[in-house]
């Protein structure tokens, strides 16, 4: 059983398939698409280059794995710029978040044209980015994540607060009665973490009085 079409599958099974892999960044102001190669390459109304006139060329693509534990997938692209302008540009703080798309295709060698729908490899954006420059040689790496990652940012707005709660869970009431709360304790941020006593009546006439510590 495969993801890909039955038209890809059946090239990619051939002598000698011509594969290409494809890289667009969607940038702010921008949309870079690359091959991992030479040529022009169109599709899902799109064309793909080997050498964009602004930001340069692809040099190399980390292998593409799954993420483990608490890590999202992530890899690593190089992109060699054209010169300094294009350098700074990619390497500037609002590129952070582009999108990113990579393909996987193969390319029908009477035609010259791809087989239709290539297979989508990763979906992700644009991290962090490092700017290396030496003597005649100038790279731009790019750490590149899964839109997953964002599963993993802190919320430093969360409160410990049946308002906040609300506007969770707008139907759960469950924090609408606390009482006895010491002192605020907010989520996600550093502070001075207090115990915090909640008190009341059990359901069934008896009492309980709850302790939480937070270290």
């Amino acid at each position: 059983m495969t993801n890909l079409t039955p038209a890809l599958d059946a090239e990619l099974r051939g002598v000698s398939p011509l594969v290409f892999g494809a890289i667009s960044f969607e940038l702010p102001d921008y949309t870079l698409n690359l091959l991992d190669g030479a040529g022009v390459i169109p599709f899902g109304g799109k064309t793909y280059v080997g050498e964009d006139a602004t930001f340069g060329v692809l040099s190399d693509i980390e292998q593409l794995s799954d993420g483990l534990g608490d890590s999202a997938p992530a890899f690593a692209v190089t992109l060699l710029p054209n010169g300094d302008a294009a350098a700074a540009a990619l390497a500037a703080p609002t590129m952070q978040g582009s999108h990113v798309t990579v393909w996987l295709g193969a390319v029908d060698q009477v035609s010259g044209r791809p087989i239709p729908d290539p297979y989508l490899i990763f979906l992700g954006e644009l991290d962090v980015p490092t700017l290396i420059s030496r003597e005649h040689d100038r790279r731009l790496n790019y750490e590149v994540v899964s839109v997953f990652e964002r599963l993993f940012e802190g919320d430093e707005s969360a409160r410990l607060s049946p308002g906040h709660h609300r506007s969770i869970f707008p139907n759960e009431a469950g924090m609408d009665d606390v009482t006895g709360v010491d002192q605020p304790v907010y989520w996600g941020v550093a502070g001075n973490p207090s115990p915090i006593t909640y008190g009341g009546a059990g359901s069934f006439g008896g009492g309980y009085n709850l302790q939480v510590s937070y270290q």
